[in-house]
């Protein structure tokens, strides 16, 4: 009698790439909940974890802990900061465990699966679950695209960091494995340019206060939540790599008109967004010549 052939993940699970979903670990303090997270992780299929700052790492507790999936902790990576973590990818989606003053676009487990599967083939996804004692903080959750809250009951609200991972993972695979067509994404997403990756959005959101500071609609010993909704409403609209450079250059012309406007002078027509920078220093470096000379 032949022995049974034992599938792998991916041919159990076909419809998912476990390359382009990371789940994304920020701050954990017990380190047998990074191993049972990776246990949970591998359970489902998925491999790719990254630890954001973990407080004891690498540990035997959490290599008791993973078992069967001492590879996934061997590979993972540690970074120091969430932005790090997530610098090259599309969407991003954060545990969250109450509501906040700011609202933001709000995923149930089944519909996060939802949303990654008609996404990762073309956009890296990053899942992140905070620490265990208070979750992502306000600035963590604003990196996010979407927020994903596991409903629980009011008489126990809180999830342990690996039951989280296992929730939002089993999801996933149970989206993947049973519905046929789980890796077609909607129509509205075929799209004809790569979405913006978490580091390009932060060069924009920077672009864009220094900006609005200089035309002074923003006021930063003021801020209210002016930039914090200006993230929310980016991160609802998914914008793509073409659209970002269109915003940087409209960006970058209004910045030469606010330094120029005394001399009328008109931005180089047709030039990037670097070009146009380089010749904002050199009008800088030149005025400051200028008023030197004059003392």
């Amino acid at each position: 009698m032949t022995e049974e052939k034992k599938l792998t993940a991916r041919e159990w699970m076909p419809a998912i790439d476990p390359s382009q979903i990371a789940i994304v670990l920020v701050n954990t303090s017990h380190p047998g909940n990074i191993g049972a997270a990776a246990r949970a992780m591998k359970n489902m299929g998925l491999n790719q974890l990254i630890l954001v700052d973990p407080e004891d790492f690498p540990s035997g507790a959490a290599t008791a802990r993973a078992a069967w999936a001492v590879d996934v902790l061997e590979n993972a990576r540690v970074v120091s900061t969430l932005e790090e973590a997530v610098a090259d990818c599309g969407l991003i989606i954060g545990t969250s465990a109450r509501s906040r003053k700011l609202p933001w676009p709000m995923l149930d487990p089944e519909s996060c699966a939802e949303r990654v599967l008609g996404e990762h083939k073309t956009n890296k996804v990053a899942i992140v679950f905070g620490r265990e004692d208070s979750g992502l903080n306000n600035e963590e959750l604003q990196l996010c695209h979407y927020h994903v809250q596991v409903p629980t009951s009011p008489e126990c609200p809180s999830l342990n960091l690996s039951a989280a991972v296992m929730v939002i993972s089993y999801e996933l695979s149970r989206r993947a494995r049973f519905v046929a067509d789980a890796v077609k994404a909607p129509e509205d997403e075929f799209w004809d340019q790569e979405r913006a990756t978490a580091e390009e959005n932060e060069r924009f959101f920077t672009h864009l206060e220094r900006v609005m500071i200089a035309i002074r609609f923003h006021d930063p010993d003021n801020p209210r939540q002016l930039m914090q909704r200006m993230r929310r409403l980016f991160g609802r609209i998914r914008i793509d790599v073409m659209e970002m450079n269109i915003l940087r250059g409209v960006l970058s012309n209004i910045e030469w008109h606010i330094k120029h406007r005394d001399e009328r002078r008109e931005p180089p027509r047709g030039a990037s967004i670097e070009e146009i920078e380089e010749a904002l220093d050199d009008s800088l470096d030149h005025g400051s010549e200028a008023s030197a000379d004059q003392q």
